[in-house]
């Protein structure tokens, strides 16, 4: 029991197919449970056997783990070099460079140590050349953490070096501390890069990278934490860690357009109207953490009386703007004509200020309820004003009024997505 549990439960699972078996607090006990499917007088020969044949088992178990405990962690670090990672992006030394220069500049964007981020990098696969890894490839991580923590390691690295592989499957614990967030989202982005810079994009059913469920793990940690990163940033940070030349493809648009679809499945999953999803990821957003935050405010603007009719309007004026030629400037006061247009004008002037104040402050529903009150304003301008006028500097102006409208409202979601 002095050998990590999670080796002495696989162990027992994986090789003799016996129930570990835990006191009240979850600790292993040194009791296991065997089921026999033959009904005897006396088990007490088949306890004895089980309990034979386990010994060994366990005591190699022990072995691998002294023996990794006396070699340490850091000195398989530099024999990553020798270890192939892909054939066409280097060794598993090569990738742990790029793992801690890019953790170190997220960890930075958090506000982290970027120290810890680069030993929790550099050490993060070195548990991979272990014995007790070679046999129990399923403790990679889990074996790093123990074998830090004996060499003196912090037990935030230590801890980042366990969980950079979360989330492991769907509903699988994030990691806890930003440094293990940096590491992680790290480890997946530069796979993603990595196969998308050589053409291997997942088609069909076949992924046998495992892209998407790291592009889901990115997305996860980015949205639940939250952590305000740019996506697209982030992306452009891991491509840039690769040496010139070495990826042969162009990444940022396709993967961002890869994760941007698992991100709206993901939504879709988690209940979210498919109309409201659609609206919010029109914008194509890449602040991933804001996104909940927005369909929450898209749902309340749902509800209010003045929604439906603000969204055909919206509609209306995206149609308007991309028959449009030449270059729209800023509406210009001298400018308007019509009482529904100077109307609609004061109304934009009056509001704004405020709609940007809660944008600013993310305040994203309390923004959309501002901006309801545009309603009677355009229905006015709508009702008793000729966008296309026939007089080139007024029609202009005009398309010029419709387009600062329409950045006003679609700076949450593009809500024309949700007229019927």
């Amino acid at each position: 029991l002095a050998v990590p549990q999670e080796c002495l439960i696989l162990t027992m699972r994986a090789n003799q197919k016996y129930f570990p078996l835990f006191d009240a607090d979850g600790r292993l006990t040194s009791r296991f449970l065997i089921v026999s499917n033959m009904e005897l007088a006396d088990p007490s020969n088949i306890i004895a056997g089980n309990q034979r044949v386990v010994r060994p088992r366990l005591s190699d178990a022990r072995f691998f783990f002294e023996q990794d405990i006396k070699t340490g962690l850091t000195p398989r670090v530099v024999k990553l070099g020798a270890v192939v990672y892909h054939n066409k992006l280097g060794s598993l030394g090569d990738r742990v460079e790029r793992l801690s220069s890019v953790a170190r500049r997220i960890a930075g964007l958090l506000g982290a140590d970027e120290n810890l981020a680069n030993r929790a990098a550099l050490l993060s696969k070195a548990d991979l050349l272990t014995d007790m890894v070679g046999e129990f490839p399923e403790l990679q991580g889990t074996m790093g953490r123990y074998y830090a923590l004996a060499e003196g390691a912090s037990p935030v690295v230590a801890e980042a070096i366990e969980q950079h592989y979360r989330p492991r499957f769907a509903g699988d614990a994030l990691p806890d501390s930003n440094i293990g967030r940096a590491l992680a989202v790290a480890d997946k982005l530069d796979a993603l890069v990595g196969f998308f810079g050589i053409g291997q994009i997942p088609t069909g059913d076949k992924d046998p990278f495992g892209l998407r469920r790291a592009a889901l793990g990115v997305l996860r940690i980015l949205m639940e934490a939250p952590l305000p990163l740019d996506l697209g940033d982030l992306i452009s940070i891991s491509v840039e860690s690769y040496p010139p030349n070495l990826l042969t493809a162009e990444v940022r648009s396709p993967l961002y357009d890869f994760m941007l679809e698992r991100l709206r499945n993901t939504l879709r999953d988690a209940g979210h109207a498919q109309d409201a999803v659609d609206a919010v990821l029109a914008l194509k957003p890449t602040r991933i953490d804001l996104v909940v935050p927005k369909l929450a405010a898209v749902a309340a603007f749902q509800q209010l009386p003045e929604a439906a009719a603000l969204a055909a309007a919206n509609k209306r004026i995206v149609n308007i703007l991309k028959k449009a030629e030449g270059q729209i400037g800023e509406p210009d006061v001298a400018l308007l004509v019509e009482d529904a247009e100077k109307a609609l004008f004061h109304a934009i002037v009056e509001v704004a200020p405020l709609a940007r104040s809660h944008f600013q402050n993310e305040a994203y529903t309390d923004a959309l309820r501002v901006l309801a009150g545009l309603r009677t304003a355009v229905d006015r301008f709508f009702d008793e004003v000729m966008v296309m006028a026939e007089e080139a500097l007024i029609r202009q102006n005009r398309l010029a009024l419709l387009q600062q409208l329409a950045g006003l409202m679609n700076q949450v979601a593009d809500i024309s997505r949700l007229s019927a």
